[in-house]
């Protein structure tokens, strides 16, 4: 077989329990689940950061934030850095991008253009950070998504959802960000479908990161079952022995400040139709990639191109109390979709529950590619794995995830914590300050209990925090590479 073409499809703030073959019984995935069919499905995938400039850096790169540097939303990626697309690039692979990218400062205020680039390999690149339209002197000129918008005559708008202070109604499906984007995928497929080169795509879906705003027809479909979707996963107090920053957003709404989300101030139809409006904005990923699916066997692609389907981190939803996301290392958090598929490489139709990190995509990608592995990468590949050439659901001992002071809203004090977890435990230190978090997931998957100062679980705590200080140390750069002996 000829080196594959690599179709990597990232959403944004994607929990792993939105899709059907997750075991999410309300959503409208057929695509996705389809695609788990022709391929492997790993249960405990997990992000190195709960926030999306460290995630993204790290697995672009198949290194840990604090080695890319890259630690911090509104951080810039330092130029030195080295991008798997851009491996790739190298490789003769013709290499493209649409949607967001964000490892570098792109916040409206302080970006008028599009994100400041190393070189990342991309020789297409159609950037829309986000859907919003700022506007005026805040507004992104380059955003590609608002200027295809004017092309047609029209602009980005949405409007409140039946009255809802947390939902809206977004851009109809011919004109949302989410079809923008796949389309831009088709024709990059379609362009490069004659040519002998193999190509590399990044699509990256803004969906469904708030606002919660998916096209009004999608979230139509839920008023018949909206009574029925359970309510977030919160018990009353659970939080009184957990650290200030999840005690603070209960009380102040996510991100410590967004009033609209404060928990204990919704009622239950608030919840469940943000819910709803989350799940509607997943269908209508689940339409796109099945668009971009049908382009690639119309163009006799699909049997040579490997799919990736996975997410940044995941989404609080108003588990524990808390929306959107932060420094929380709760599985809804960071524990996200993972799908991999190869016709005739990868196996078919099987679940792994092995432990992998999103660090680990860049090297698998570089050894199903035939290609050497970066020096600097600190991922392990798992391309054995998928190929049916290890054992299905073992790859790591244990997963390690960080937040360094990601982003600016937790403060007084800033908010750095380390998060272990292995194949019963997950330890979460809260750095500079008092305490931290354990749970016993084989009898409380759903982390409500906080075991951190239980006599019975000491030695789990004292051995975990070991392991979790080695799993720091190894973090450390590999680069530069040593020359000398001595």
């Amino acid at each position: 077989m000829s080196r594959p073409n690599i179709l990597w499809i990232c959403t944004d703030q994607q929990r792993s329990d939105t899709l059907g073959c997750y075991g999410n019984e309300f959503v409208h995935t057929p695509r996705l689940d389809g695609l788990a069919q022709k391929g492997v499905l790993f249960t405990r995938a997990y992000s190195q950061s709960p926030v999306c400039t460290p995630s993204r850096a790290s697995f672009l790169t198949g290194r840990y934030p604090r080695a890319t540097r890259c630690r911090q939303n509104g951080q810039s990626i330092p130029p030195d850095e080295k991008l798997v697309s851009k491996l790739f690039a190298e490789a003769g692979y013709n290499c493209g991008l649409a949607g967001k990218l964000h490892i570098s400062a792109c916040h409206a205020s302080v970006c008028r253009t599009t994100e400041r680039r190393i070189d990342d390999g991309y020789s297409v690149f159609h950037w829309s950070h986000h859907p919003q339209d700022f506007g005026g002197k805040n507004g992104w000129a380059n955003n590609e998504y608002h200027i295809w918008l004017r092309e047609q005559g029209t602009a980005y708008r949405t409007e409140p959802y039946e009255g809802s202070q947390q939902v809206q109604a977004g851009m109809p499906e011919p004109y949302h960000q989410t079809r923008w984007c796949a389309d831009r995928a088709i024709d990059f497929i379609r362009a490069n479908a004659a040519h002998r080169q193999p190509w590399f795509f990044s699509l990256n879906f803004y969906d469904p990161h708030h606002p919660f705003d998916p096209p009004r027809e999608y979230l139509d479909r839920y008023r018949a079952v909206l009574e029925d979707i359970p309510l977030p996963n919160y018990q009353p107090g659970e939080l009184e022995n957990k650290n200030i920053f999840q005690q603070r957003e209960l009380q102040n709404g996510a991100y410590n400040n967004n009033r609209r989300f404060r928990f204990e101030e919704m009622t239950g139809r608030d919840h469940r139709l943000v819910r709803a409006a989350y799940w509607a904005m997943v269908d209508l990923i689940d339409c796109q990639v099945g668009r971009i699916l049908e382009a690639l066997e119309a163009c006799g692609e699909a049997e040579n191109t490997l799919v990736i389907f996975t997410s940044d981190h995941g989404e609080m939803l108003g588990d524990h109390g808390i929306y959107l996301k932060g420094p929380h290392f709760y599985d809804c958090c960071v524990r996200v979709p993972l799908i991999l598929a190869l016709p005739g490489s990868v196996q078919q139709g099987v679940r792994s529950r092995a432990l992998v990190e999103l660090t680990d995509l860049a090297p698998t990608l570089l050894e199903a590619a035939g290609l050497p592995v970066w020096p600097g990468m600190q991922g392990r590949s798992f391309w054995p794995l998928l190929t049916g050439k290890a054992p299905l659901d073992c790859h790591r001992e244990d997963v390690l995830a960080e937040y360094l002071n990601a982003m600016p809203n937790h403060r007084n004090p800033s908010a750095y914590l380390s998060m272990l977890r292995d194949e019963r435990y997950k330890l979460i230190r809260q750095h500079g300050g008092p305490g931290g978090e354990l749970y016993d997931l084989e009898n409380d998957p759903n982390e409500t209990h906080n075991l951190w100062d239980d006599p019975a679980y000491a030695q789990v705590r004292i051995d975990l925090t070991d392991r979790l200080c080695d799993r720091i140390a190894f973090t450390c750069d590999p680069l530069p590479e040593r020359e000398a002996g001595f």
